[in-house]
């Protein structure tokens, strides 16, 4: 529940009190009701490990991705550990499947002790204070391995442990997961798809020879969830914590059915062209001519089941006015909140608030405008939005500049890196998040593939001002176009 609520429910006596409170000023703001600047959203008290299970090409590494953005996304330093990737530094001459026969005796020592690698890098990761969560990412297909997992993990480290198995028995999922991944895999150079595909079903066979699936019967003691044919079906037993649940609830809205999102900012407003930040301004001529070109766009894409979404602010609203489409109005894509800053150009929050402007350019992720929102504030806000987003098929989302720089940093994982080196994720949405380039008149038209996304710029041709100010080499320090108002100075 939002704060607005929560101080709606109030007594009266506290209502005539926070009357009389006078504007927050740089001095008065680190204090209550006001949070503390660079406060974390998210804690964990307790580190974690999700351990992966399952045979391979069902999804394992792609749920792991996704988990890890998601994680990180929210404020929670995740990193996945890909055990392939272990494999593949210890012995990088690799055969054929005969790697994986269970009877292999020399292949199954090199592979076991891979295993232990990738662990006890998870644990000092985590021990290190560096890490959060880690996802080990592997098949751990015998009880044998979960248990000794869990020896690591819990008993000796003291963690907590949650296990996720991908189970698929579609033959054609199992197949369109091989053809679209394998086939670019380290492992299968310079073979062909046929070769490919032949070589990793006997792999499977292989595992599957030795697998025993998760059962909350033999295996009471786990807190484990299963997924069935990429979500079909979930199942969850004795999950623990906040952490875990949150888990849970972001793999139960993620799919794999293709689909297309469509991003962008609401065309130019008044108050664009006034260089003022927030309000709720209406369209300038070039914004409903971009309204209409943006109309035209999207009906000669003819996408299939496409669903609108806009922010509750005029701008959005008349930019989607001329999108032949079911249309959905969600307050969660309001811009962020500049609080006693609204309405304001740089130059005036600048002159009238000279700490405070410093203090954003210093920790613009972090920082939290008086009374308004932080980058931060705006990620939790938005989580409903990703989740929604993960359900749905081909969705155009017109917004603002601040919400469109938090979903497209959920989108792109710019620091998705399986192999095992330190995370930068936290320096990623500390210091680049805030400043992603998202210029009016643009449609990003994003489409997931494998283990990310694919993105594409597309300008329409209607002029538009710029209102980007990247982060500048001195804090607090106000561009000189900024500083001019006139139309024309405010164009790029």
């Amino acid at each position: 529940m939002s704060n607005s609520n929560s101080n709606s429910n109030s007594n009266s006596d506290e209502c005539k009190i926070e009357a009389h409170f006078s504007p927050p000023t740089s001095d008065t703001i680190q204090t209550k009701p006001f949070p503390i600047r660079g406060e974390r959203a998210n804690f964990v008290n307790k580190p974690h490990v999700i351990a992966m299970v399952g045979l391979p090409a069902r999804g394992k590494t792609y749920i792991s991705k996704k988990l890890c953005r998601y994680l990180n996304w929210i404020g929670i330093n995740t990193k996945v550990y890909n055990l392939g990737e272990y494999r593949r530094h210890a012995t990088t001459a690799y055969q054929c499947h005969d790697f994986f026969r269970p009877d292999n005796i020399k292949a199954m020592a090199i592979r076991t002790q891979c295993a232990m690698d990738a662990l006890n890098d998870v644990c000092q990761w985590l021990e290190s204070g560096d890490g959060e969560v880690a996802v080990f990412d592997a098949t751990n297909s015998t009880v044998d391995r979960r248990q000794l997992i869990r020896d690591i993990v819990v008993k000796k480290m003291g963690f907590k442990l949650f296990f996720v198995e991908s189970v698929c028995n579609d033959p054609e999922i199992v197949e369109q997961n091989i053809m679209e991944v394998k086939v670019s895999s380290p492992d299968y150079t310079n073979m062909n798809k046929e070769e490919v595909l032949a070589d990793f079903m006997l792999r499977i066979e292989h595992y599957q020879e030795k697998y025993q699936p998760l059962d909350e019967e033999y295996e009471s003691d786990l807190s484990f969830m299963k997924i069935y044919n990429t979500g079909e079906k979930v199942l969850v037993h004795k999950h623990e914590g906040h952490i875990q649940s949150r888990i849970v609830y972001y793999l139960m809205n993620i799919h794999i059915v293709p689909r297309t999102i469509y991003l962008t900012r609401h065309g130019e407003s008044a108050m664009n062209l006034e260089g003022r930040i927030g309000g709720d301004s209406d369209l300038s001529e070039r914004g409903r001519e971009y309204a209409r070109a943006l109309g035209e766009y999207i009906a000669e894409q003819d996408i299939q089941g496409l669903r609108v979404w806009t922010s509750w602010l005029k701008r959005t609203i008349q930019t989607a006015a001329h999108v032949k489409a079911p249309q959905e109005r969600w307050k969660a894509l309001n811009e962020i909140d500049a609080g006693i800053c609204e309405e304001m150009t740089y130059e005036e929050i600048a002159s009238k608030y000279p700490v405070d402007f410093a203090a954003r350019d210093q920790n613009k992720f972090c920082y939290r405008y008086p009374r308004g929102e932080s980058y931060e504030d705006l990620v939790a806000r938005l989580e409903p939005v990703i989740m929604e987003l993960e359900r749905q098929g081909n969705v155009l989302v017109v917004s603002h500049q601040a919400v469109l720089r938090c979903l497209l940093a959920y989108f792109l994982d710019k620091n998705a890196d399986p192999c095992p080196s330190p995370p930068t994720q936290t320096f990623y949405f500390a210091d680049e998040l805030p400043y992603l380039q998202v210029p009016l008149h643009t449609i990003i038209k994003l489409t997931p593939v494998a283990y990310g996304c694919k993105v594409e710029n597309i300008r329409l041709p209607i002029a538009a001002v710029d209102t980007h100010r990247p982060k500048p080499k001195t804090p607090g320090y106000l561009e000189e176009r900024f500083r001019k108002k006139s139309e024309n100075e405010l164009h790029t």
